[in-house]
């Protein structure tokens, strides 16, 4: 007989698997959430909040440094870089105890701090001894920095999104090892605080834009802050200076490496094997993305463990998927997923909404080198691309990089949500001089090839720089 018995046990206790227990819990089921450390999210710990804090900085810097063209004289900024990390872990510590503390609201003899790992596809073994037996169980082990081969014997100098918001100051140089969304965020933040930084990769694209004019255009602007060598293989080595990257056409010495070269599920020790589940080349099971459930058995898996929309928005509303499906199980609900939306926040923000330019019908472009409010706050960077189907123009997705784009992606993914159309946004007060203003450019050519007539009196009489 189990040590331990529920009807739902949850493997970790991160964004997701707290979703997943609370939601299971209002069903009615009785829960247990296990985690070795219940240090709180990655979000909290060593994700969204330390990065954008960082970045943060990082912004402020840029803005002083940059004050003269409003004919504000402030002198060269001076960054300490002591003060700059401390505040980051300070306000990144508040954050993690928020989540710290709600781990005591839970009832007793739910939290369960241990590891686990599947003995059969309804039982689990702990690490202290201990044996779970579950009606059902959800996987919420979230995902670990991947560390290639040449750079795992860096010793110190090797820093990933884990490690890098403890450093006590900023380094002289870095290397980042990976150009998607976090390894271009830290990078450019990193080098608008005063640090010569240098970015790698394999691959040719940089924070997995989809866009070809968009992503020309981000490209743009990141060399203007950071030396890029894509499409190339970085060899390191230690050297007494630090450490030496070497690279087709080309070698150099940082003082420290910053490996974001993606994460990856975290699976390891969980023995998925047990469970009976048929397995990839990875180790991974097909997981199902509208009810999370793996293969037909009763277990599911959700938030940065599956892949599937590895942000946190999507893991929350995984794990209550998950939860309500584990504790009515075998009663399995399909839940429509949300138009899909992810934000590079680098400076100006990189944002992709819903399809991309591939599966559209019509697109329409803004370019915001020229946009009125763009130009006001000498942040006239980047443009906007919108998708719609013929052929009634609805729209379906949407890139952006350019001022703003973390605000206005969401309001492109809410019209697309609710099934609005080019020609029906239009129809809609635009104030000016907005940065939202810019937007009427992309839909007025959409309506134009569809083709659909413009809404009585707003195709004349626009205020210049829209």
């Amino acid at each position: 007989m189990a040590d331990l018995t529920c009807d739902v046990a949850i493997i970790g206790a991160g964004t997701a698997g707290i979703a997943a227990e609370r939601k299971a819990r209002k069903q009615g089921a009785r829960t247990l959430l296990i985690d070795p450390n219940f240090s709180g999210t990655t979000c909290a710990t060593v994700g969204c909040m330390p990065s954008k804090l960082l970045i943060a900085a990082a912004r402020r810097a840029h803005t002083v440094r940059t004050a003269g063209t409003f004919g504000i004289d402030t002198g060269p900024a001076r960054i300490d870089g002591p003060a700059v990390m401390s505040r980051v872990r300070e306000e990144r510590d508040r954050f993690v105890a928020g989540v710290q503390s709600g781990f005591d609201d839970l009832p007793d003899g739910v939290r369960v701090q241990a590891r686990a790992s599947f003995t059969s596809p309804t039982t689990l073994e702990l690490d202290d001894g201990r044996s779970v037996e579950a009606g059902a169980i959800v996987i919420a082990t979230g995902s670990a920095p991947m560390i290639p081969p040449p750079f795992r014997e860096l010793g110190e100098a090797l820093l990933t999104n884990e490690t890098v918001f403890d450093i006590e100051d900023l380094p002289d140089s870095l290397a980042v090892i990976g150009a998607g969304a976090l390894g271009l965020e830290l990078a450019q933040a990193f080098a608008r605080l005063g640090v010569t930084v240098a970015v790698f990769d394999q691959g040719e694209t940089l924070a997995g834009a989809r866009c070809d004019k968009v992503q020309a255009s981000l490209r743009g602007v990141i060399e203007d802050d950071m030396t890029l060598h894509l499409g190339t293989n970085p060899d390191p080595s230690r050297d007494r200076d630090g450490v030496r990257i070497d690279w087709d056409g080309g070698s150099q010495t940082f003082d420290r490496v910053l490996v974001a070269a993606g994460r990856p599920p975290s699976v390891e020790g969980l023995e998925l094997e047990k469970t009976g589940l048929a397995l990839d080349d990875k180790g991974m099971p097909t997981v199902d993305a509208a009810t999370l459930q793996c293969g037909d058995a009763p277990i599911f898996m959700v938030g940065d463990g599956n892949g599937i929309r590895p942000v946190l928005h999507e893991a929350s509303t995984e794990g209550a998927v998950a939860g309500r499906n584990a504790a009515l199980w075998p009663d399995i609900e399909r839940a429509k997923r949300s138009v899909p939306l992810t934000i590079t926040f680098t400076q100006p923000p990189l944002a992709s909404v819903g399809t991309g330019p591939d599966e559209s019908d019509k697109i329409g472009s803004a370019d915001y080198t020229d946009q009125g409010r763009a130009k006001v706050d000498d942040v006239a960077v980047g443009l906007v691309r919108l998708y719609a189907a013929a052929p009634d123009g609805r729209l379906t997705g949407a890139d952006l990089f350019c001022p703003g784009a973390d605000h206005l992606g969401h309001l492109i993914a809410w019209a697309i949500e609710s099934g609005r159309t080019a020609s029906e946004l239009l129809d809609h007060p635009f104030y000016h001089p907005t940065l939202e203003e810019g937007l009427r450019g992309a839909l007025r050519e959409i309506c134009g090839s569809v083709p659909l007539e413009l809404p009585a009196d707003r195709d004349e009489g626009s205020p210049p720089g829209d």
